[in-house]
């Protein structure tokens, strides 16, 4: 029988590790091994085909020998917050209280750390289930500023990956999303402009502006996700975090030369301090 002096110790430890209660007492999710076979499948191909919808999907899974009807096929990519990269009518169910801000990226040239970030929310498998894993980008640098994994779409785990990245880097000019409830909801809004940073969201047809942040999920689920195939929800934490310092600080960004998302990122914010 586990003390009480042993929970609050416990409890202390991983709040020290800034973990949130959810992560820490991680339970599988409850779908079947048959659904969690072709969610992982799914998550793979819309890898390979990312424009492809629910109707396209499931004539992906029947050529292939799988009996899967459309509307299951939809409510898997939901569940699993794959959307194609189109824009179909009313696909987006907005939430009554929720404003829907702007898009503020036309036109402008982003040449320098810090002055945009972007965010987005992934599907993580794990043996018995999965988890969502968001991350913090800055757009310039292509640097992983701060991530969370959580096993429900609850907003809280976005905000503290937020006020981490606002803790290590200070905040940015402009933060791009999509237009998920996530990023409208009133704690992630509020405490973009409690820090005075301006909100854009994807509007119609803007999939492309996230496309920085859906390569590093591509890289990371063939690189680490799929190869390691994760048992628990603490293996993927120390797996995801471990292959995201390396993107960080050792694998050179092609958009950068020879030069590290770390290395892009500290080189530009010295020659801005130099500049001034």
């Amino acid at each position: 029988m586990v003390s009480a002096d042993h929970k609050l110790s416990q409890r202390r430890q991983y709040s020290l590790l800034r973990l949130s209660r959810s992560n820490l007492y991680y339970q599988p999710v409850g779908e079947s091994a048959e659904n969690l076979k072709y969610m992982a499948i799914i998550d793979k191909q819309f890898l390979e085909t990312p424009w492809y919808g629910s109707r396209q999907m499931a004539r992906f899974m029947k050529r292939h020998g799988h009996q899967y009807g459309r509307h299951r096929v939809r409510r898997l990519m939901r569940k699993m917050c794959l959307v194609p990269i189109y824009q179909p009518p009313n696909t987006s169910k907005k939430h009554p209280r929720h404003k829907v801000w702007p898009y503020l990226l036309k036109g402008l040239i982003i040449n320098r750390p810090n002055q945009f970030w972007c965010a987005d929310i992934t599907y993580i498998p794990i043996r018995r289930g999965f988890l969502y894993l968001v991350a913090i980008m800055d757009w310039h640098s292509r640097k992983a500023l701060s991530w969370r994994l959580s096993n429900s779409m609850e907003a809280d785990f976005c905000v503290e990956a937020l006020k981490e990245a606002f803790d290590r880097y200070g905040p940015p000019k402009i933060m791009n999303t999509d237009q998920g409830s996530q990023f409208t909801g009133f704690e992630w809004t509020n405490t973009l402009m409690d820090a005075t940073v301006k909100i854009s969201m994807d509007g119609r047809g803007r999939w492309i502006d996230n496309r920085m942040i859906e390569r590093l999920w591509r890289s990371l689920k063939y690189e680490c996700v799929y190869l390691n195939a994760f048992e628990t929800g603490s293996e993927a934490r120390a797996g995801i975090g471990k292959w995201l310092a390396y993107y960080n600080a050792e694998r050179p960004h092609s958009t950068h030369g020879i030069l590290t998302p770390n290395e892009a990122y500290v080189t530009q914010r010295l020659e801005e301090k130099k500049a001034a």
